[in-house]
C-alpha cells in the first residue's frame, strides 16, 4: 500500500507521530534561547560576575553549536540514508534525538554542554527533510507545500506551548529540567513513529555521491543563501529575546515565556498561511515574506521599549519568518531535480546557518556594547540581504530555466 492510499485515520496518526518529533525539535532548538541568562549564570559564573552582557553573548555559542550540528548533519545523513526505507530512518533519527538531548541534561561543563548541543543538531535536518517527503506522500499529489507545512506544524506549536513551558520550568527548577522534558518528547515520538508511520520505500539506487550532485545546480545555492542569510534575521532577535524583554522593556522575568508564546502563535499562523500561499504563488510568498520580516524587525528595534508593542511585534516577527519556511523548502525541491532527499534536508541546513549567523552577529553586537536592541537592526539587515538574493535568483532563472 502506498502512503497516499492510507485511510484518513491512519494518515492522521502517521502525520501526528511525525509532528511529535518536530515538536521536540522545536523545543530543543528554541527553548535554550529563553534560558541563556540562566545557563550563563550557571555555567559561566566568573564571566557572569564581571559582565552579564558578555556572559549572555558567550552563552549564545550554544545556539550556534546546535545550528552547526544541523548544517553538518543534514546533507551527510540525508545522503547516506536516501536508499533505506524512510519509516525506519525516521525511527533511528528520533531515537538519536532522544539520546543526544539526554546528554545535555547530564553534561557538567559549558564545553560538554556545547558538544551535546552539536550532537543534538546532527539529526535535525534529516528528520525534517525525510519526514516532509513522507508527509507529502501521505497527503497525496499537488499538496507538497501543505505537506511541508504539516511536518513543520509540530515545530511551530512547540513555540506556542513547549518553549514557553520549558522556559518556565527552566527558570523555576533549573535549565536542565527543560531538556529532560525534551528528551521525553523524543522518546514518545520514537514509539509513535514505530507504531503508526507506514512502510515507505527509499531509493535503492541513490548514493551519497549522487545526492551531492545537487550542489552543481546554481539555483540551489541561491535558495540556500536566502535561507541562511534572510532567515538569519529572525534568529538574531529570537536568540536574545530574554534580555530584550527584561532589560529594554523593563518587564519582569515571567514576561519572557509570554512573549515566546506570542512568537509561537505568530509562527503557527505564518506556517499554515505559508503552506497555502506557496502552493498558489511561490515567488510572491518568498519575496513578500522577506520584505515583511525586514520591516517588522525595524519596528521592533524602534518600539521594543514598550512591552505591549514588543509582544505584538514579536508575534508579527514569528508570522513573517514562518511564512518563509515552507516556501524555501518547496523552492529547494523545485530546483533540485531528482535529489529530493538531500534537498528537503538542506532547507534546515540553510535555516540553521541562519540560526548560527543570526545568533553570532546578534551576540557580537551586544558584546560590543551596542545594546540589546542591536540584534533587531542586525536582523533587519540580514532579511534585506536575503530579499536581494531571492530577487537575483529569480532574475537569473528568467534567463536560464531551472532543471525539472
Amino acid at each position: 500500500m502506498k502512503p497516499s492510499d492510507l485511510s484518513r485515520g491512519a494518515a492522521t496518526r502517521a502525520l501526528l507521530s511525525l509532528a511529535i518529533g518536530s515538536f521536540g525539535i522545536g523545543m530543543t532548538e528554541f527553548v535554550i534561547m529563553g534560558l541563556l541568562p540562566d545557563i550563563a549564570r550557571d555555567l559561566l559564573p566568573d564571566l557572569w560576575a564581571r559582565s552579564q552582557g558578555q556572559a549572555i553573548g558567550q552563552a549564545g555559542i550554544l545556539v550556534s553549536m546546535y545550528a552547526l550540528g544541523v548544517v553538518i548533519g543534514a546533507p551527510m545523513i540525508a545522503g547516506l540514508v536516501a536508499r533505506f526505507p524512510r519509516h525506519r530512518v525516521m525511527i533511528g533519527l528520533a531515537l538519536a534525538l532522544t539520546v543526544f538531548n539526554v546528554l545535555a541534561v547530564v553534561a557538567p561543563t559549558f564545553g560538554t554542554v556545547g558538544a551535546a548541543r552539536l550532537l543534538a543538531g546532527l539529526p535535525h535536518g534529516a528528520y525534517f527533510g525525510i519526514g516532509a517527503l513522507v508527509a507529502a506522500d501521505v497527503l497525496g499529489p499537488g499538496k507538497r507545500a501543505k505537506g511541508v507545512a504539516f511536518i513543520l506544524t509540530g515545530l511551530t506549536i512547540a513555540n506556542v506551548v513547549g518553549v514557553p513551558f520549558g522556559t518556565f520550568l527552566g527558570q523555576q527548577w533549573g535549565w536542565r529540567t527543560a531538556f529532560l522534558v525534551v528528551s521525553g518528547v523524543f522518546a514518545l515520538a520514537t514509539v509513535c513513529i514505530a507504531l503508526f508511520v507506514p512502510e515507505h520505500a527509499g531509493d535503492p539506487g541513490r548514493t551519497l555521491r549522487s545526492e551531492l550532485g545537487v550542489f552543481r545546480v546554481p539555483q540551489v545555492w541561491f535558495t540556500l543563501g536566502v535561507g541562511a542569510i534572510g532567515f538569519g534575521g529572525f534568529f538574531a532577535v529570537y536568540s536574545y529575546i530574554a534580555p530584550l524583554v527584561t532589560e529594554v522593556a523593563g518587564a519582569p522575568e515571567w514576561a519572557v515565556p509570554v512573549t515566546l508564546v506570542l512568537f509561537g502563535v505568530g509562527m503557527t499562523a505564518g506556517n499554515l498561511a505559508g503552506g497555502s500561499l506557496a502552493d498558489r504563488d511561490l515567488r510572491r510568498t518568498l519575496l513578500g515574506g522577506l520584505g515583511l520580516l525586514a520591516a517588522v524587525l525595524v519596528l521592533l528595534a524602534l518600539l521594543s521599549w514598550n512591552i505591549v508593542l514588543l509582544m505584538a511585534l514579536a508575534m508579527m516577527v514569528g508570522f513573517a519568518s514562518a511564512v518563509l519556511s515552507p516556501a524555501i523548502q518547496t523552492r529547494l525541491m523545485d530546483v533540485a531535480g531528482d535529489n529530493q532527499s538531500i534537498a528537503a534536508a538542506m532547507n534546515h541546513s540553510a535555516l540553521n546557518i541562519g540560526n548560527s549567523l543570526g545568533a553570532f552577529l546578534g551576540g557580537a553586537a551586544i558584546a560590543l556594547g551596542w545594546g540589546f536592541t542591536a540584534p533587531s537592526w542586525v536582523g533587519a539587515a540580514l532579511a534585506l540581504v536575503g530579499l536581494l538574493i531571492a530577487a537575483a535568483a529569480y532574475r537569473a532563472e528568467s534567463r536560464t530555466p531551472a532543471p525539472v
